[in-house]
């Protein structure tokens, strides 16, 4: 029971850091914040906030990643019988950040956060590009080609730009068909 006790605290800890840290991001601008007034304003010491977030502050607008690779991985491996894969890859992104018209609006302000500050963008990226291995499998086993043939990985990594690509278009859900288009006129 103690161990679900401390998950418990730990889950309490990050989820005031977060909102700590999105509230005075949007406040006064990520560079006008420090990680000292983020762990202040959560009543927490610098050292606890770098022991829940080891990467420091960009780290506290994201999750660890791990929602993304499962959902880029799933979009692959779960899509409909007959349904091409980048059409299903367009539909995963259609839904997230930059892309979505139908985001909560509470949920607006920190996605136009990270798309123009380029530290969180960066960050953001970083986090795409951890999925590699995983989305190349998918593709892989999809194909029928091995995880390192250079075209699964190469598709792959293609995949992962797209955000960074396009997040900051004016247009961002026509950018991604535009390039969805290019890689499909490649990639059959």
């Amino acid at each position: 029971m103690n161990t679900g006790r401390r998950e418990r605290r730990k889950a309490e800890t990050r989820r005031r850091l977060d909102e700590a840290a999105l509230r005075l991001f949007l406040e006064h601008g990520y560079d006008g914040v420090t990680v000292a007034q983020i762990a202040d304003a959560a009543d927490i010491s610098v050292a606890t906030l770098f022991a829940h977030v080891p990467d420091g502050k960009e780290a506290l607008i994201f999750d660890d990643g791990t929602e993304r690779r499962e959902g880029i991985v799933a979009a692959v491996r779960e899509r409909p019988d007959g349904e091409p894969v980048l059409h299903a890859l367009q539909q995963f992104f259609a839904h997230r950040g930059p892309y979505a018209n139908e985001l909560p609006p509470e949920h607006a302000p920190k996605r136009n956060l990270i798309v123009s500050t380029p530290a969180l963008h960066g960050y953001a990226r970083r986090l795409w590009h951890s999925c590699e291995n995983e989305l190349a499998a998918a593709l892989a086993e999809d194909s029928g080609r091995a995880p390192d043939d250079l075209k699964v990985r190469a598709l792959a990594r293609f995949i992962l730009e797209i955000p960074d690509l396009t997040g900051t278009e004016p247009d961002p859900a026509a950018a991604l068909a535009t390039v969805v288009e290019l890689l499909e006129s490649g990639w059959s």
